[in-house]
């Protein structure tokens, strides 16, 4: 173990190419070290990142460095609804209350900015994340499957395309992918538009390289999926079928387009999320060669 020498706290509103750089390399270490998952949506927090100008209105990157090294990092993410908290410290210098501070001013952080509640995420075999959380007295709200292509199962046939058609989704869109993604994930099937409501528009999340594809059946809107491309590695989140539409074989079409738009993107690994109790998605992925990797426990603060 490394004693920490000249103790440093940074914190910033997002993060620019010198830290994704640093809590990447970080990140890897970790890894390699702890053999479990971390989620921190480095790519999309880059890719979201402003210049700061005007001054930091609320913080959502805390690092903690032994002078110019970076030891320690815990990041917020919200897609619209409860913060998303993830961190790790090098495995060099643990024990020696970096994450505790660090999350010490998460938890200022969030008090301030009086949100209604937060998930804390952890590696199901991480031990000592786990053993925090427990400490936390954070209550367990779901879990998500991390899964990988099989190499084996790479390419997938296109065949299966079920008569859907793939169109880019235009800021014009923005509303019928708010009230979707409200039936996927907030368990909500309301069809009033004026009900859904929009967080991203999805010109701009292009701009940050992860487009949203609308699935088109006889000219009309049946599902979609968005896509995220980093180095070699492509991710497919946010795919679903609306209800009416579903039981017919859309949700494996628009899967396999998904891989063949990453594919030539130049993808050499697919990954996805998905939520552990939905049976009918964890399914589907296996049936076209996805493997899981690592279970993250989502545990939420109010």
């Amino acid at each position: 173990m490394k004693t920490i020498q000249y103790p440093c706290i940074k914190l910033k509103e997002s993060i620019d190419q010198e830290d994704y750089a640093m809590i990447r390399q970080l990140q890897e270490r970790c890894i390699q070290e702890d053999e479990t998952a971390l989620k921190l949506e480095l790519d999309y927090k880059l890719g979201a990142g402003r210049d700061g100008a005007g001054g930091i209105k609320e913080v959502n990157e805390f690092m903690y460095f032994d002078g110019q090294a970076l030891i320690g990092y815990i990041g917020i993410c919200r897609f619209g609804g409860p913060w998303e908290v993830n961190g790790m410290v090098h495995p060099d210098y643990r024990r020696q209350g970096v994450f505790k501070k660090l999350s010490e001013l998460v938890l200022e952080e969030w008090k301030r900015r009086n949100s209604d509640s937060m998930l804390l995420l952890c590696d199901r075999e991480a031990e000592a994340g786990q053993r925090f959380i427990a400490k936390k007295q954070a209550l367990y709200a779901h879990s998500e499957y991390e899964m990988f292509l099989r190499q084996d199962a790479f390419p997938q046939s296109q065949n299966e395309t079920a008569g859907i058609t793939f169109r880019k989704a235009a800021n014009a869109d923005a509303k019928e992918i708010a009230r979707q993604n409200a039936i996927y994930f907030n368990g909500s099937r309301s069809d009033a538009n004026e009900e859904a409501e929009i967080h991203v528009l999805p010109e701009e999340e292009e701009k940050r390289g992860m487009p949203c594809y609308l699935a088109e059946k006889d000219g009309e809107i049946v599902g979609k999926v968005n896509l995220q491309m980093t180095s070699q590695l492509g991710a497919i989140f946010g795919l679903g079928v609306v209800p009416e539409h579903r039981r017919n074989g859309y949700g494996r079409a628009i899967l396999l387009m998904a891989i063949q738009k990453l594919k030539e993107a130049g993808a050499k690994n697919v990954m996805l999320q998905v939520a552990a109790e939905n049976a009918n998605a964890l399914n589907l992925y296996k049936s076209c060669g996805f493997e899981t990797t690592s279970t993250m426990d989502y545990y939420q603060i109010q």
